[in-house]
């Protein structure tokens, strides 16, 4: 059985190794074993209650429980840039006109912007290839929303998720080749790697001081501005099903799209049902799956099942309900996998 639950100590080697997947782009999930060792650490500390606000967050594995191997991971920051900027772009429009010319141009610029400054954020997420399979990702993107729904005290009103920029068929980005490699002076994956790492005075000290004007970027960098790379635009339109949208931020390196959502508008926060388990081995299956949460902060887990509540109530197997680590009695919540798959 596939389950998401919060992650542990031990399972560090685990994502290691899967971090050696992810490839370019993904800042905040590298194959660093102590920086992997800081952020599980940091997640108990979230967890225990004795983390600071500006050090909050959260990290969920995807576990096979058949073969005991994660498979994924997925992160939830509680509250962005309070002691690291968190820089984006914002897309602006300026125009230009002169009466005397009969001349009116409306121009594109870049705005450096610290506008999501305590927003929750959505980060982290990879899928081992392999695990790839239909209701595999949505359950590991979703499982973050499940929290939210069950926790909303600990979050503030809004949340944001930089999507991966686009990169071409060398691994190169064409935006930071024509835009943040003129100001830093060195490769993305070197100010990606110290961004990463929390080591961000460098962005403060040699990025624009002015707005950048799009319509002189060369064309190959214009193209990018907001698009998704190849393997993040699954993930894109599960958090877009979801509620979250693009407001015209995008990433400072690669120019991928930042969505973002009011918290309380999240499907899973706004549909999600409180039912009651009983336990049925013989539990009947109607093909609606929902994914279905256990209530623990500490020991949170996430699993699908093939079957919808009944009025208050959700029966499950004795091994679905193992996997949530609950007994007969206990409260879940519960929200159809996709939107429109309800009975």
């Amino acid at each position: 059985m596939i389950v998401v639950r919060s992650v542990r100590m031990a399972d560090l080697d685990a994502l290691f190794e899967l971090a050696k997947h992810a490839g370019e782009g993904m800042t905040t999930f590298k194959p660093d074993r102590p920086a992997l060792t800081a952020r599980i650490e940091r997640t108990l500390r979230t967890v225990a209650g004795t983390a600071p606000l500006a050090e909050q967050g959260f990290l969920f594995v995807m576990e096979d429980t058949a073969t005991q191997q994660v498979v994924g991971v997925a992160g939830l920051e509680v509250a962005v840039g309070l002691t690291q900027p968190f820089y984006n772009y914002r897309l602006g429009t300026t125009v230009h006109a002169s009466r005397e010319l009969d001349v009116w141009t409306k121009m594109t610029l870049l705005y450096m912007s610290h506008d999501l400054t305590g927003y929750a954020e959505l980060c982290s997420l990879f899928l081992d290839p392999a695990a790839r399979v239909p209701g595999n990702g949505a359950l590991l993107s979703k499982s973050r929303f499940m929290f939210l729904a069950q926790f909303p005290e600990r979050f503030p009103a809004r949340i944001c998720a930089e999507m991966r920029g686009h990169f071409d068929e060398n691994g190169e980005s064409p935006f930071w080749n024509e835009v943040g490699a003129h100001f830093y002076q060195i490769g993305f994956d070197d100010a990606d790697y110290l961004s990463a790492h929390g080591k961000k005075s460098f962005l403060a000290e040699l990025m624009p001081r002015n707005p950048v004007y799009v319509n002189l970027l060369p064309e190959a960098a214009q193209q990018v501005i907001g698009k998704t790379h190849k393997d993040t635009q699954p993930a894109r339109a599960l958090l877009e099903s979801e509620g979250m949208r693009f407001e015209n931020h995008v990433d400072i390196f690669d120019a991928g799209p930042v969505l973002e959502s009011h918290i309380d508008t999240i499907r899973a926060v706004r549909d999600g049902l409180l039912v009651q388990v009983t336990l049925d081995d013989a539990a009947a299956t109607d093909g609606v799956r929902h994914m279905v949460s256990n209530t623990s902060a500490d020991d949170f887990r996430v699993i699908v099942v093939a079957r919808a509540p009944q009025g208050d109530v959700l029966p499950l197997t004795c091994e679905e309900a193992q996997t949530l680590n609950i007994a007969a009695g206990a409260t879940v919540r519960a929200l159809p996998l996709y939107p429109k798959e309800r009975k």
